[in-house]
């Protein structure tokens, strides 16, 4: 019974998560100083830096501003998409369709 609940509960997070993302104001993680450790420790921007920024613009369809943030999100953000979608399912203990798998 408490696993059940548990994984409901993983389910919702899981699936309900990029919808909260949306519904937050795209500037919502602009402000503030980094939590990067290379640019705390060393002050050198890595490869992720600027990608959360970058995928929350992108997610409100400002693809400039994502593209300024950081370019590699037009890469990782379609990545995350297809484990988002995989993971829904995996949480469900569902078959992934067939369609889909040929994408994955």
């Amino acid at each position: 019974m408490f696993r059940r609940t548990i994984n409901k509960v993983f389910f919702y997070l899981v699936f309900l998560s990029p919808f909260i993302l949306f519904l937050m104001p795209a500037n919502y993680f602009d402000h503030g100083d980094s939590t990067c450790l290379s640019v705390r420790l060393a002050g050198i921007e890595c490869y992720a830096c600027g990608m959360t920024r970058g995928v929350m613009h992108l997610m409100h369809f400002e693809f400039s501003k994502a593209w300024e943030y950081n370019k590699l999100t037009f890469l990782v953000v379609p990545v995350l998409s297809i484990l988002w979608i995989r993971s829904v399912y995996e949480v469900r203990n569902k078959k992934i369709p067939d369609f889909l798998m040929k994408i994955m």
